[in-house]
């Protein structure tokens, strides 16, 4: 794990040259960004993922700018890695799921969501073709190996909640990562998973190729509560609190430039935000990318607040299989604040 992360972090520093380089930020690095000045380093759970579109949108509409923010956005290939870079104080936020705030707050570290970007999961399980007729289920999760994004991250945890949820134990099948977009559709394709959770745009690649269908959809409020039992809020602008509570003029500077985004996203189309995009996050097409975002437009809220109902099916649904957190006591009003977007 640990030369993983070195890697990881080779790969963050590499991304955050380019980023410099194409205009679309230029923080320095290290954690001494961020003070006053407007510079700040932001990690992501993979910017290309639709889950995590409105970091990337935010940029590209020009709304960090305007509120007079020199935002760098990293990524990272899972949210648990992102998470470790905030811990460890080499970035100011994360985007990332908020589920992140409560295993953290079980180890003593206090982090909260600031804007709420998702009130469901947009993940899905997907099953291999070739092992369709043996995965009709969760029920049907045990012996089998199925992909996650990273051990550790909310791929990991809603596997193993639907696994628990439907009567198979964590130790009764085997999670295997292997991040999204090619990698995750070469290990469906060779065999070596029998299906994963993954997101869109990966998602539309495997039904797009034929290597694989669609098992389980929680890209919309209605299939995260038929498979969570209630609005799992996800994607979110994550911090660490005393970091927040020190820098409440940038963090509300964020805060009006993710909302304004949200808003934006839910008055165009799919065709229109993907015209916003990067060309080079249209892997497998335009046309595939449009439908994409169109898949997973559901998942998103339009003002960064938290659903009412939702920290606790994201602390029932942790509790169920997570011995961290298992007998832990959580306070939930310290996992997020809406604060910043209600103003």
């Amino acid at each position: 794990m640990r030369t993983h992360f070195k890697t990881t972090a080779a790969a963050a520093a590499a991304v955050l040259a380019l980023t410099a380089l194409t205009g679309c930020g230029g923080g320095s690095a290290g954690g001494s960004a961020g003070a006053d000045d407007g510079r700040i380093q932001i990690m992501v759970g993979g910017l290309d993922k639709v889950i995590y579109l409105p970091a990337r949108l935010t940029q590209q509409l020009g709304y960090f700018k305007a509120e007079g923010l020199n935002v760098t956005l990293l990524t990272e290939p899972a949210g648990v890695q992102a998470t470790t870079s905030l811990v460890s104080g080499d970035v100011q936020g994360v985007v990332g799921f908020y589920d992140h705030t409560l295993d953290l707050q079980a180890t003593n570290k206090q982090v909260e969501s600031v804007v709420q970007l998702a009130h469901a999961p947009g993940e899905v399980e997907v099953v291999a073709n070739k092992a369709a007729s043996e995965l009709t289920s969760a029920k049907d999760f045990k012996g089998k190996k199925l992909g996650v994004t990273g051990l550790g991250s909310s791929t990991d945890f809603l596997t193993k909640y639907l696994a628990v949820k439907n009567g198979v134990q964590v130790n009764e099948f085997t999670p295997v990562a292997v991040g999204a977009g090619q990698t995750f559709l070469s290990a469906l394709e060779q065999g070596s998973i029998q299906g994963g959770m993954t997101t869109d745009p990966t998602v539309a690649q495997v039904v797009n190729k034929k290597i694989g269908k669609v098992l389980i959809d929680m890209r919309t409020p209605e299939g995260s509560k038929e498979a969570l039992g209630g609005p799992y809020p996800s994607s979110s602008l994550y911090m660490n609190t005393d970091w927040v509570n020190s820098h409440k003029d940038t963090v509300q500077k964020l805060a009006n430039a993710f909302v304004k985004t949200l808003k934006w996203m839910s008055t165009h189309t799919p065709e229109q935000i993907a015209e916003k995009m990067p060309a080079d996050y249209a892997q497998g097409g335009k046309e595939l990318y449009v439908q994409a975002i169109k898949d997973t437009l559901p998942m998103f809220t339009k003002d960064g607040v938290m659903p009412a109902d939702g920290p606790a099916t994201v602390e029932r649904v942790l509790k169920a299989f997570n011995p961290t957190l298992k007998n832990a006591t959580i306070d939930l009003n310290k996992t997020y604040t809406t604060e910043f977007v209600k103003k």
